[in-house]
């Protein structure tokens, strides 16, 4: 069986060897794991990744296999008991329902409203319009429909139209291994270029090795210079998670140029706007975070600034303290995302979304105005002129 499923793992481009194969075969042995599928996943996963950036390889290769295991994730906030936001039904609501729900009235009003909701109820509510529940048109809960709410306990976003979000959300780092489905990112990406010859000395100099042999009266005289490579440095932020979740397949095939293309390059992940902190490793973005701060002191200026997100959010999420959707932020992500603007001289946003739809988006309008309208869309024409706008 294990053969099978060693297999399947290689089927999805897993680096895994039959060492590795061999010691989770020891570990089933010695009884680590038995009778559990949990605890089988758990060990098989310790046993044969050895990269946080292969376990969404993992996960499919897996459920692939194993065909009837499904994986549950449970909410970190416990106060909100679970039969409350069971799903029950999907709410329609007409055009004309839906036009008749108004807002709370902003963003404070709708968190001193959620806090009075939480303390004044007792019981799991269905279909209404004003406690935390399933399939109403209330502010709080799930499956239902309101302008501006507070999003708990659902699987995914439906209406994009949450202030707040109320779940343990895990997001995914972008995989570097995406064979390039087009050479014309990478070519749009050469136009960025400037090239310079640093470090040991490893590559033949047909030329000089010529003339020095000559001069030498033929005896060989080999001459080496550095390797000559694209000396621009890049620092690349991604937008994960959320309404960027159907342009990873794009993003990967981005990243996967850039690490190839620019041997200079920084990368982070942030989610909706930029706040006081980024991290690197979406698995563990909780614990090991960098702050936004310290990229901006740590980096010189002559870095190439490069944003790529769809930039649709609420508006509150850039222009007010507390409106990011995960977390408290003391300041907007309008002052940090000026902050980087104001230090490195090159600054562009690549946004996946069709151009056509910005004007739509006051968010992205915010966005565009904060930039200097450096925005341009991830299509082979968009990302050449944004590398020749990163060359002025």
């Amino acid at each position: 069986m294990l053969i099978n499923f060693f297999m399947t793992l290689r089927s999805e481009r897993l680096p895994v060897t039959l060492t590795e194969l061999f010691s989770l075969l020891e570990c089933l042995e010695n009884n680590f794991a038995f009778g559990d599928v949990d605890e089988f996943y758990y060990l098989s996963r310790m046993c044969l990744v050895k990269d946080e950036k292969n376990f969404d390889k993992f996960d499919r290769a897996f459920a692939k296999y194993f065909e009837n295991v499904e994986f549950i994730d449970q909410l970190t906030n416990a106060e909100i008991p679970d039969e409350w936001l069971r799903k029950q039904i999907e709410n329609m609501l007409s055009e004309e329902e839906r036009a008749k729900i108004e807002a709370m009235g902003g963003l404070d009003k709708l968190m001193e409203a959620f806090r009075q909701r939480m303390q004044e109820q007792k019981e799991r509510h269905e279909g209404g319009n004003k406690w935390i529940g399933t399939g109403g048109t209330s502010p709080f809960g799930a499956y239902g429909y309101n302008p501006e709410g507070i999003r708990i306990g659902q699987d995914d976003s439906r209406h994009q139209r949450a202030v707040k979000v109320w779940d343990r959300r895990n997001f995914r780092d972008l995989d570097d291994s995406v064979e390039i489905g087009t050479r014309n990112i990478k070519m749009a990406l050469r136009r960025l270029r400037k090239f310079a010859r640093t470090g040991a000395a490893d590559e033949l100099d047909m030329d000089d090795t010529i003339s020095s042999t000559a001069r030498n009266a033929g005896l060989l005289d080999i001459k080496l210079v550095p390797e000559r490579h694209n000396a621009v440095k890049v620092l690349l932020f991604f937008d994960v998670g959320g309404s960027m979740d159907p342009h990873i397949r794009l993003c990967e095939e981005l990243f996967s140029a850039a690490r190839s293309e620019f041997k200079h390059l920084k990368y982070f992940y942030f989610h909706n706007c930029l706040y006081e902190s980024v991290w690197t490793k979406s698995r563990r973005r909780h614990a090991e975070s960098t702050s936004t701060y310290d990229i901006i002191n740590k980096y010189s200026k002559d870095y190439k600034v490069i944003f790529v997100g769809d930039a649709t959010m609420a508006p509150y999420e850039i222009t007010h303290a507390g409106g990011s959707i995960e977390h408290y932020n003391e300041e907007p992500g309008a002052a940090w995302v000026q902050r980087l603007v104001d230090v490195f001289d090159h600054f562009v946003w690549i946004n996946p979304t069709p151009k056509d739809y910005w004007e739509h988006s006051y968010s992205v309008q915010i966005m565009r105005d904060l930039i200097d309208d450096q925005m341009f869309p991830m299509t082979v024409k968009g990302l050449e002129e944004a590398m020749v706008s990163l060359t002025k």
